[in-house]
This record gives C-alpha cells, sequence and structure tokens, in this order.
C-alpha cells in the first residue's frame, strides 16, 4: 500500500468531488457505492476518473433477503408515525434492490484500480476476474474469523475495523465486536495478509500508533465528515461540529445493521421497537431520513460518527490530511 491514509468510502455521504478532493490531498479516496445502482455507479466513476486514476469504490456484498412482507408492515407502521410528524405523505412499502453484481462488472469494465468489500466476501470467480487485470481488493473484518476468511479468499488487504468506528460495522460472521487495539492484537497472528487499521483515528498520533502496530495504513472516515467536500448533510455535519465525547451510540434503526451514530429521538426510540432487518429497514427509512436531513431536523436522521467524531472540523480535505500526517 503506498498510501497511509485511505479515505473511508461511507455510502450515503460519498461524492465524486469528496474522493477526488482526499485524492488531492495525497491519499487513497474512496467511493461509497454501497447503495448505488449500476448506472449511478457508472456516473460516479466516470466523474473521478476525469480528475484522478488512482481511486477505491466500496460494495456492499449481498446477504441472503431473509425478511417477510409482515416485517416491512410492522416495521413500517412504527416508522410511519415519524413520517408524520415530518410531514411527509404516505406510500407504498418500497422495493428492495441490491444490485451488487452489476456493479462488479462497472467496476471490471472501468478498470478501477482499487475495489473494497464490506458485509462479507464476493463469490471467488470475481475475486479472479479482479485478479486478473490487477486490480488491488481490499477485504473488510470486525473479528478475527473474518480477517481469516478475507485472507482465505486472496484479499490483497484487510480492513480491521474496531468498534470505535463509525457507520455500519463490517460483521459477517458472528463474533464479539471489540475495540482496535484488542482487534488488531488478536487477529495478528493469524493472518499474513497487510491491514488496514480503521476506527477512533482522528489525530496524528491515533495514525502514527497505528502504523507502529504493524498497520499498512489507517482509515479515516469521520475526521473528514465535516470537510468542505464532504457529502454529509448540513445537519449531520452541523451535529457533529457540536457533538461531545460520549455521544454515539450502536443502533440498527435506520437500517436493520449495527452502526454506530450520534444518539438522537428515533435511536433511542426504536430500542424497543419492530426493526425489519437489513437491507428493508434501509429501505423504509429512507423518506423519513430524507426528510428529516432537508428540514435541518436531526431527530429522525442517520449521523454516523464514529467515537471521536467529536473532533472533527469545519475545514478542507487537504488541512485535515496535513494535519494528521504533520507536514
Amino acid at each position: 500500500m503506498k498510501y497511509t491514509i485511505i479515505q473511508a468510502p461511507m455510502a450515503g455521504v460519498s461524492t465524486p468531488e469528496f474522493v477526488i478532493a482526499a485524492s488531492k490531498a495525497g491519499i487513497l479516496g474512496s467511493f461509497g457505492a454501497g447503495y448505488l445502482n449500476a448506472e449511478q455507479t457508472q456516473k460516479a466513476v466516470d466523474a473521478i476518473q476525469q480528475e484522478t486514476e488512482q481511486f477505491c469504490v466500496n460494495v456492499f456484498v449481498p446477504e441472503e433477503n431473509n425478511y417477510t412482507t409482515a416485517q416491512m408492515e410492522e416495521a413500517y407502521a412504527i416508522i410511519r408515525t415519524y413520517e408524520e410528524k415530518l410531514q411527509v405523505e404516505e406510500a407504498p412499502l418500497p422495493e428492495v434492490q441490491q444490485h451488487f453484481y452489476t456493479q462488479l462488472e462497472v467496476l471490471l469494465a472501468a478498470k478501477v484500480p482499487y475495489v473494497s468489500f464490506t458485509f462479507g466476501l464476493p463469490p471467488v470467480q470475481w475475486i479472479e476476474r479482479f485478479k486478473q487485470q490487477g486490480t488491488i481488493l481490499i477485504g473488510t473484518a470486525t473479528t478475527t474469523k473474518e480477517a481469516i476468511a478475507n485472507e482465505q479468499a486472496g484479499m490483497d488487504y484487510i480492513v480491521l475495523q474496531g468498534i470505535e468506528a463509525g457507520g455500519h460495522r463490517g460483521s459477517f460472521i458472528e463474533g464479539e465486536q471489540v475495540p482496535l487495539h484488542e482487534l488488531i492484537s488478536a487477529t495478528k497472528p493469524h493472518i499474513t495478509t497487510p491491514f488496514i487499521a480503521a476506527g477512533g483515528i482522528a489525530t496524528a498520533e491515533d495514525v502514527q500508533e497505528m502504523l507502529s502496530l504493524g498497520a499498512q495504513a489507517v482509515q479515516i472516515g469521520s475526521a473528514l465528515l465535516a470537510t468542505t467536500e464532504s457529502g454529509a448533510s448540513a445537519i449531520h455535519k452541523k451535529t457533529l461540529l457540536n457533538s461531545q465525547q460520549g455521544d454515539t451510540m450502536l443502533t440498527k434503526a435506520f437500517s436493520g445493521k449495527t452502526a454506530r451514530g450520534i444518539r438522537n429521538t428515533f435511536m433511542e426510540e426504536m430500542q424497543t421497537q419492530p426493526i425489519a432487518p437489513y437491507p428493508a429497514q434501509h429501505f423504509l427509512t429512507n423518506r423519513m431520513r430524507q426528510a428529516s436531513a432537508q428540514q435541518g431536523n436531526p431527530d429522525f436522521v442517520s449521523m454516523w460518527s464514529g467515537t471521536k467524531g467529536y473532533l472533527a472540523q469545519a475545514t478542507s480535505v487537504e488541512n485535515i490530511i496535513h494535519q494528521l500526517l504533520k507536514l
């Protein structure tokens, strides 16, 4: 890995402009394509390639759709009460779509140099196709078992994601989620694949510490969320900048999959309510989240943040990277 810092992909707030800014700052920019279709992915890749040849695209490995219409209806009945507070008109249950394999075709055709995977591993034939054209593949692991699975699958690098990380947990094998230091210590003896440290890394001291522990690079997300070039909503940035240490919590409320974000009304109140399995819950909460963000209301929108998100600054990506590398 020729980069010390990788900009975390962060699906939902990722934009080509954000990735390009990261690239121009001398780090590896990553585009989070997890929720997009093939056409949207192609458009983003085209925009990025006009400005830089070196970048990464992250995709979500699909899971079995083990949800029922009854589960969606039960979950939406709760979500609907929040939509009404935001004056969102009622609509039929949304179609749950995943575009993983058509996205992979786009990335192959575009010869994207780095491709990363979250929530699992692609089938072996896809790994082989990418490797045949020299694509560098990056997997994600939140446990030692997942790291071993990534190595056995042939990933070139493995992101070790500690429990401190903002946004979704990259987990795909049952196991205890642990802090980054503990994850690195437990995993290093069992893999030879180079690893990238992620989770709660927000200062130059954090970066150096992770490198001293053997990381090839670090992945930075929350520290870049409030930057000028970030695609995060205005209310997300404002709330992040006003947040304090300890303001984040883990929740399944917005997507059905565990993620860390800044504590708000919806996250608190949904702790005892029915939640549809991932990814159904993501599609069910989509209109509520959009309306809440557009109205500048922090109560019903996902505002992902790691445990050190409170250190975020309203400046340029370049300025943050200079601080992290002590340039």
